[in-house]
């Protein structure tokens, strides 16, 4: 197999139109990873993690959506601002015991406050309004994460 080397770059109006730049109507799955590490501790259990500890935690944001007639359903960078904003920066080397809300920092409560957290991101900006926060899933160890859907969000509304 051989292969060219373009002799131009594609460009829009002469190699492609706009409305060519939207290719399909389904909806897609976008999502971010990111990580921060943390120490906490937990309340009523006999467990190692009774003690004060830390972990390096592994978030991953999943947002659904349509595509606009760019073909963009969000900026990957949109998504980054507004999980550093309101996720990352506020936990990132940081005690959860004393930053999160009262509650034990299990990362069962800890994924629904990251999704509450972002999902009012979304709604406070009002930049993507085709866009939903469809699964928040947090890794506290590399082999071991907690998750929430919109779906399972929505369960006791």
């Amino acid at each position: 197999m051989s292969y060219e080397i373009p002799r131009s770059v594609q460009e829009l109006g002469r190699d492609i139109q706009e409305n060519q730049l939207k290719y399909h109507h389904k909806s897609v799955l976008i999502s971010k990873e990111f990580t921060f590490d943390s120490a906490h501790h937990l309340h009523c259990y006999e467990g190692k993690c009774k003690s004060l500890h830390g972990h390096t935690y592994k978030l991953q944001v999943i947002m659904r959506g349509k595509v606009d007639s760019r073909g963009i359903a969000i900026d990957f960078g949109d998504i980054k601002r507004i999980t550093k904003e309101r996720v990352i920066d506020r936990l990132d080397h940081r005690y959860l015991n004393d930053v999160l809300p009262p509650m034990n920092t299990t990362a069962e409560n800890m994924v629904v406050w990251i999704y509450e957290e972002i999902h009012q991101a979304l709604l406070d900006e009002k930049l993507y309004p085709a866009i939903s926060l469809d699964e928040i899933r947090l890794w506290e160890t590399p082999t071991s994460y907690a998750a929430i859907t919109r779906s399972m969000m929505e369960e006791d509304l």
